[in-house]
């Protein structure tokens, strides 16, 4: 949308009809938009730019309103055109940073962006909303097993960016020293430089011809052979795990004042599989995401706006931000997600450094709990 689209008057007024319709949640007249911007022109002038904007799709008019509501084309020609650089408030900068970076706390992966999807909620008034780093995509650079007992030994994976997963393995027979250490060569020697997603798929391949040292290695080897989808189990989903903030902030909000619209955002919250692929593959650049209304895939979506940013984790990334009506104060909701991702990509920086992990336990037979994430020891 170009800035020749409007004339300057036509500009002016539909950024006040945006400003009083976001603050009130009220259908903005002539009247009330001349008294509360001083535009400089009379309230028949507004109305007449009004009916001008109208007409060409940026407002419409509720039958029950003398008044007008922007529409989706109004949001989006404001964030495009209108909308200057946007600066986080202070106030609001110093309770992100208070919320998220509590010195001397080792914060699990998890927690810290759970915790950040609350803030988020918590600060713009909206639904918090992020999805984990997909595990599936990181590289292996090493892997290790280490014994904690004759039958169960530990695979911990150093992961390219400093992550380490670890998985317990429950063995059937008990495997000496020497044999672990063979049998980590071997899986080193086939699997480093691959992705997680990648290892899973070809896992029984790349060990198929491998020679181990030993009978007991050997034994070993074939265990990982036949327990290949159980061990790494985890590595097949899609997404991370998607985390929300307090639906009662939202609720609270004038849209959902009605018993129908209440229950349509209550089911949108437990529709989680829908929520992530909104959020999964969105691609942000050197920036964040705004998508409004009708501009989403999802139709049960088209109520809403969603602001998302990326944050980084070594070379993974995932997706935080919120989600709420398309009557959205969007220059507070802009500052506060950009600086959210930004705290939050350094604050896991810091995860890294301190070797964050993911936890799981695998049986021999191929049962997986699911991945939780923990700060390794």
């Amino acid at each position: 949308m170009s800035r020749a689209t409007l004339s300057e008057r036509e500009q002016r007024v539909l950024e006040a009809v945006i400003r009083a319709y976001v603050e009130t949640a009220e259908a903005a007249g002539s009247r009330t938009v001349a008294k509360r911007y001083r535009l400089g022109v009379s309230p028949a002038t507004i109305r007449n730019t009004m009916a001008d904007l109208e007409d060409k799709g940026f407002l419409y008019h509720p039958h029950t309103s003398a008044g007008r509501i922007p529409t989706d084309l109004a949001y989006r020609y404001y964030v495009d055109t209108l909308m200057g650089p946007v600066k986080i408030k202070p106030s609001d900068q110093r309770r992100l940073r208070r919320e998220l970076d509590i010195e001397g706390e080792r914060t699990p992966l998890e927690r810290l962006i759970s915790r950040a999807a609350q803030v988020l909620g918590l600060l713009t008034g909206e639904l918090g909303i992020a999805i984990e780093p997909r595990i599936r995509e990181a590289v292996l650079e090493k892997l290790e097993l280490v014994a904690l007992t004759a039958e169960k030994v530990l695979l911990v994976l150093t992961l390219k960016g400093g992550l380490i997963r670890t998985v317990y393995v429950d063995l059937p027979i008990s495997v000496p020293p020497e044999a672990l250490v063979s049998v980590t060569m071997i899986l080193n020697e086939r699997l480093a430089g691959r992705t997680l997603s990648e290892i899973r798929q070809t896992l029984p391949e790349r060990l198929r011809d491998a020679a181990a040292r030993d009978d007991t290695a050997g034994e070993l080897l074939n265990i990982f052979l036949q327990s290949a989808e159980g061990i790494f189990d985890w590595t097949s989903s899609q997404s991370g795990e998607l985390h929300l903030g307090r639906t009662s902030v939202l609720a609270s909000q004038p849209e959902f004042a009605s018993g129908s619209r209440l229950r349509d955002l209550i089911e949108l919250t437990e529709r989680r599989e829908l929520l992530e692929t909104a959020l999964v593959g969105r691609e942000h650049g050197a920036t964040l995401k705004i998508t409004i209304g009708s501009e989403h895939r999802q139709p049960e979506l088209s109520p809403f706006t969603l602001v998302t940013s990326d944050y980084v984790i070594g070379n993974l990334s995932g997706v935080i931000g919120v989600i709420g009506p398309t009557r959205m104060p969007y220059e507070k909701v802009v500052s506060i997600v950009q600086n959210a991702s930004s705290l939050l990509t350094q604050l896991l920086g810091t995860v890294v450094e301190g070797r964050a992990a993911y936890g799981a336990t695998a049986g021999h037979a191929g049962s997986t709990a699911s991945p939780k994430a923990q700060l390794a020891k």
